[in-house]
């Protein structure tokens, strides 16, 4: 985001968002539907329908920023089956997240069994 700009969480807002909403209807949606301040050193993500697009608002000093993101091909990644509104995650996973990762299905490798070599 922006340089120098400190960022404590990152939240992920798990539901889906009418992508015509800018920094007004977002920061409404912050505040008065999960509770929480806009005015926090966090970083609130949104999605759309598609998950081919993101969106991020944090406030920085003496203004709202929103920053986007549209993928040409692919998906992002995004928490599901779970009850709350919103799922934290740190800015490094944040990162991943952009690069791609599926946070939530950081599984090994199968486990594989042989009976013989030949």
């Amino acid at each position: 985001m922006h340089p120098g700009c400190p960022i404590d969480q990152v939240y992920l807002y798990r539901e889906p968002i009418d992508f015509r909403k800018a920094i007004d209807g977002l920061s409404v949606l912050v505040e008065q539907e999960l509770g929480l301040s806009p005015f926090a050193s966090a970083l609130y993500v949104f999605t759309n329908r598609h998950r081919n697009k993101i969106k991020a608002l944090y406030w920085h000093r003496n203004g709202f920023c929103l920053w986007q993101k549209r993928l040409e091909r692919d998906k992002f990644a995004w928490p599901r089956d779970e009850s709350e509104a919103t799922k934290t995650i740190s800015l490094q996973e944040f990162g991943w997240l952009l690069e791609g990762f599926d946070l939530w299905r950081n599984a090994p490798h199968k486990t594989l069994s042989f009976s013989s070599v030949s």
